[in-house]
């Protein structure tokens, strides 16, 4: 049976994804002195770039930053603990620990705030409960709500933006809650540090299609004892840790029920820095937001500043697709497929979310389009949707030797600098009673309540395959009048 590995014991994790990333940092930190991640893709020539054909989640222009969860206090502190780290990897950085390709200038997280908007007069639930919540754990000063005249001039004289859609001047009552803690992480460069981190603490990385790519498990009777490459290599290993993303659930099957492959969609605006959107759209003066998410398909909006090169990012979650596809065993599984390519046709997302950012943007920043700035790109993000939205961080039964570290939700992003610790400690049995490491443990549908309606197949209103996309014609972007 296999045992918790000790500091000489090889330890394998596939996935170089935030998860991945972290675990392996924190764990060659402790003093583990044979870590190695694999993962299919070179992330060293693609540096986590997206447009360098980097397609998983992590790999993306920027990421929320935010400690407001609403009564989930577990995540509270965990997102207060990552801050903290966040931060001091910005002065890491500015004192000369920088990776290849940064400079001492580079930052990986923004502290622009994050502000919860939703449409009307009265405060949501999530929203007052956040504010109760960080009140009873004294943070209740970073939460300032905007139907507090009190707060919301007092978050004016912090510096941030509480109207950036200037809802008051155009008649749409809008209720938020800022949250001065929060902000956002610039993906790229924050995995790349990670990466730069984890290596000089010892722990080793295979990167490519062949070398790199997991093929399968390897099994002495009923334990997990490593896995074998694309390349038909074995790498034996006491501990194996799947962190693959979104491929998660398709790699390790005993996830049925517990996980899936679901994406969100992703439309990108080019703002020209000769317009004055480049200004007023920057960190300095616009924090990230969600807009209505917990609405239905008509919310779900999040988005960020425009960065450097001129992108402004939208997102839109109020439906999460899936792609059900037939796995060897008989079953259908989700399967991520970033990519869509059809003759001239690149970077297909469905219609209702593309038609859900634009009625977005026409309503609270028409000058996008009465600008006639296009949208440069879009892109379907695979995330791992747990039924609960509770991660999954737990040695897989009937399987020794093996555990995940998934079911990100959406919201895992955040914690880079930190779960890695978490996971350490779940490896070596530290801290069990933990609020958070319970949530994370190994479970089945009713044992805790539903969130997101899993493995709904190919039958189902969010696959893919029954959903109508959009998408950019002939490699140019697509404007507005085109969308609706």
């Amino acid at each position: 049976m296999a045992g918790r590995p000790r500091k000489d014991d090889s330890i394998v994790i596939v996935g170089a994804g935030i998860f991945g990333l972290s675990t392996a940092l924190h764990l060659a930190r402790r003093g583990y002195r044979n870590v190695t991640v694999f993962d299919r893709q070179d992330y060293d020539t693609g540096l986590y770039s997206y447009h360098n054909g980097c397609d998983a989640a992590s790999a993306d222009l920027n990421k929320i930053i935010r400690s407001a969860y609403g009564t989930q206090t577990e995540y509270q502190e965990l997102s207060f603990e990552a801050i903290k780290h966040w931060h001091a990897w910005n002065e890491e950085l500015a004192n000369g620990n920088v990776p290849p390709g940064m400079s001492s200038t580079d930052k990986v997280f923004y502290n622009s705030g994050a502000i919860s908007i939703n449409s009307g007069e009265v405060l949501p639930p999530f929203e007052q409960a956040t504010i109760e919540a960080m009140t009873k754990l004294g943070h209740g000063d970073t939460q300032l709500a905007t139907t507090d005249p009190k707060q919301a001039t007092a978050a004016q004289k912090l510096g941030f933006n509480i109207d950036q859609f200037n809802a008051q001047a155009r008649g749409k009552p809008t209720v938020g809650v800022l949250d001065t803690s929060g902000g956002f992480a610039v993906a790229d460069k924050a995995c790349r540090f990670a990466l730069h981190k984890a290596r000089a603490y010892g722990a080793k990385f295979v990167f490519g299609p062949t070398v790199g790519a997991f093929d399968s498990l390897v099994h002495a009777g009923k334990d997990v004892v490593g896995i074998r490459t694309k390349d038909g290599k074995v790498h034996l290993a006491k501990q194996t840790i799947m962190a693959c993303g979104a491929y998660t659930p398709v790699l390790v099957p005993e996830l049925d029920g517990l996980a899936e492959a679901t994406a969100g969609s992703v439309a990108v605006f080019q703002i020209p820095k000769t317009s004055d959107l480049f200004t007023r759209l920057s960190a300095e003066n616009f924090p990230i937001w969600m807009y209505n998410m917990r609405s239905g398909q008509d919310g779900g909006l999040y988005g960020f500043p425009v960065d450097p090169q001129g992108y402004f990012k939208i997102g839109y979650r109020g439906t999460k697709y899936t792609n059900p596809q037939v796995q060897p065993d008989g079953k259908e599984r989700s399967v991520p497929v970033t990519r869509y390519t059809k003759g001239d046709t690149i970077t297909q997302i469905p219609t209702k979310a593309m038609n859900t950012i634009a009625s977005f943007v026409a309503e609270y920043l028409p000058e996008i389009l009465e600008e006639g700035h296009d949208v440069a790109f879009t892109r379907v993000c695979w995330y791992t949707d747990t039924f609960d939205n509770h991660f999954v961080i737990d040695q897989v039964p009937q399987q020794p030797g093996l555990m995940v570290v998934t079911g990100g939700s959406g919201h895992a992003f955040k914690y880079l600098p930190n779960i890695g610790n978490w996971v350490a400690d779940i490896i070596e049995g530290v801290g069990s009673d933990r609020p958070a490491i319970k949530a994370w443990r190994w479970r089945k549908k009713g044992d805790s309540k539903p969130v997101n309606v899993l493995m709904e197949g190919k039958k189902g209103a969010r696959a893919l395959q029954n959903v109508t996309l959009m998408s950019q014609i002939n490699g140019r972007s697509t404007k507005r009048s085109a969308l609706l």
